[in-house]
């Protein structure tokens, strides 16, 4: 992702492939006494091959980094895919001032399914890419923009795949998916003269809480997509979820665990990270996770080894974990009601 984090990612503090039917049951009582009526909820199976060539799709416009022509041009895409999968768009646009100063031509990218429904869940991914790769290893990469496949596209590919399965099949409740702008603009590790303002991040999502698509907009919950495509990912229990959100949390990793990809959901606690569910939960007042790689085995960062690196490209990018959060937010939310 491009966000800042917290804390380290250590338990005790910090920083599916389903193909058919779920049934679930449901006990309604009769004159001589109850029976059980089975109610069936069927989840679509997430294509793990189309969301792939989604996250593909925007690298192959390059850093997508505010105020670039990569960047329009991206935008134009993602809008023109929710529209062509049947959701009303929203194209949110916004100058706002990045920590250097400059102004930045923000754009929040909203698509809604079903938007009359009070009963809503929203979905959201950033799709800026980071304008410097300063964690690099390498100094010399440091002010070179990424590419972002598994740190910003991943997410929002896993989100196109969802889109094309709600337009396929609508759910029972309202859907927004949300692609936050400006996320990953946060003050860069060499500007040491700026300090470390945790509020140069998010900016997109910042705006969107405090002024979002439409008027008194509310959602039961939230559900952040950040860095969800690498091989080998491993998802915890990340802090700031916890403190907001804790009973989403269960409940998409149960549901996780409900369909075989508890190696991926670690049912332990991570680290706490600056991401967009931040100014979710805290300006806007929805629950939000934060569904976001936690790597044990790096050495560059917990975020892995690619991070606000010149090598997040799609060489870092695997299907399996695709389909692993593709699969479980399906699972979610076509069982909500």
């Amino acid at each position: 992702m491009k966000s800042k984090i917290l804390g380290n990612c250590i338990t005790g503090f910090c920083a599916f492939l389903l193909l058919g039917c779920m049934a679930c049951a449901n006990s309604k009582k009769a004159d001589s006494g109850s029976k059980e009526a089975i109610e069936t909820v069927n989840v679509p199976a997430f294509n793990a091959d189309s969301a792939w060539l989604y996250v593909k799709q925007q690298v192959d416009f390059g850093p997508r980094v505010p105020n670039s022509t990569a960047h329009d041009l991206c935008g134009d895409y993602l809008a023109a895919r929710l529209e062509a999968f049947g959701a009303k768009v929203y194209n949110q646009r916004a100058d706002l001032t990045g920590y250097d100063g400059k102004v930045l031509k923000a754009r929040n990218i909203i698509g809604a399914y079903n938007p009359e429904s009070p009963r809503r869940v929203m979905l959201c991914a950033h799709w800026d890419s980071r304008p410097w790769a300063d964690n690099d290893p390498d100094k010399g990469n440091h002010r070179k923009p990424i590419l972002g496949a598994n740190d910003g596209a991943s997410g929002v590919g896993v989100l196109l795949e969802i889109a094309r399965q709600l337009q396929a099949q609508a759910p029972a409740i309202g859907i927004d998916i949300i692609f936050f702008d400006m996320e990953d603009y946060g003050i860069p590790q060499f500007e040491n003269n700026h300090g470390s303002d945790e509020n140069t991040w998010c900016l997109g999502s910042q705006y969107w809480s405090r002024t979002p698509h439409v008027s008194n907009y509310n959602a039961r919950f939230g559900i952040l997509l950040d860095m969800v495509g690498a091989k080998n990912s491993t998802f915890y229990k990340e802090g700031i979820s916890m403190q907001y959100a804790p009973s989403i949390v269960k409940k998409v990793w149960s549901a996780a665990k409900k369909i075989g990809f508890e190696s991926y959901f670690i049912d332990e606690n991570g680290g706490y990270v600056t991401d967009d569910h931040l100014p979710v939960n805290e300006i806007a007042r929805i629950p939000c996770i934060d569904i976001i790689n936690c790597d044990m085995n790096s050495e560059l960062s917990s975020f892995g080894d690619a991070w606000h690196t010149v090598n997040d490209n799609m060489d870092v990018i695997d299907k399996n974990t695709l389909r692993a959060v593709g699969q479980t937010v399906l699972q979610v939310i076509y069982n909500e009601k």
